[in-house]
């Protein structure tokens, strides 16, 4: 239920109608693609990188996307690009989103994060005895909600970059550019978010009971 009033608020936002090169007071009508059109089709695209982004707070994300928007439609030129065009403001949303809750403080020991291997600790825990692929096994327990509730666990501020780059094929020099921050710390983000997955992969299976059940 709660789901799928959550969807009703969403679908009601992207009802907003205005067209490519015009303005809520005066919108075009002689260009093919609505707001209301390109933001009903994408609603569940834009939900999807949300939910990945920022998790609980994607709807917000979405609606803020979509008021946005809503708001500056009329300079969108083409309307084949409002997708990709809308896509930016999302990620723009989520990565404001991300500097304010990277200003809370949390306590992440990463000399302990970097001396983590996950492809050591399967061969040494050897969760599958009798498995030929054991690394692939031990992957094949997770689900996507499993993958989505590991993602969440990491800060935003490794999180998103992480997603970005290897869920939604987004170069690392694009992100750069994006955020407005140099490259190395773009890489050095990507590198302590791929560290902090794999810990929190295992330590996520070993809470939940993936490696017992993919044991029996």
């Amino acid at each position: 239920m709660q789901q799928k009033r959550r969807a009703q608020r969403l679908h009601n936002v992207a009802l907003l109608d205005v067209r490519p090169g015009g303005t809520v007071q005066d919108p075009r009508t002689d260009q093919p693609v609505s707001f209301r059109e390109l933001a009903s089709a994408q609603l569940p695209r834009l939900y999807s990188i949300a939910r990945r982004l920022v998790g609980d707070d994607a709807e917000d994300a979405v609606q803020e996307c979509l008021l946005k928007g809503f708001q500056r439609y009329g300079q969108l030129k083409a309307a084949q690009s409002g997708p990709a065009w809308l896509k930016t403001i999302l990620v723009n949303s989520c990565r404001d989103r991300a500097r304010v809750a990277a200003r809370r403080p949390y306590k992440i020991d990463f000399d302990e994060v970097e001396k983590f291997s996950l492809y050591r600790k399967i061969a040494y825990e050897d969760p599958f005895p009798y498995s030929d692929s054991l690394h692939l096994d031990f992957l094949g327990e997770f689900g996507p909600e499993d993958v989505r509730a590991v993602l969440m666990r990491i800060p935003a501020l490794y999180r998103i970059p992480l997603v970005l780059v290897y869920m939604d094929g987004f170069l690392a020099k694009e992100l750069a550019r994006r955020f407005d921050v140099p490259l190395g710390t773009v890489l050095s983000r990507l590198h302590r978010g791929r560290k902090l997955f794999e810990k929190q992969l295992w330590e996520y299976a070993e809470e939940t009971g993936l490696l017992k059940e993919g044991a029996r």
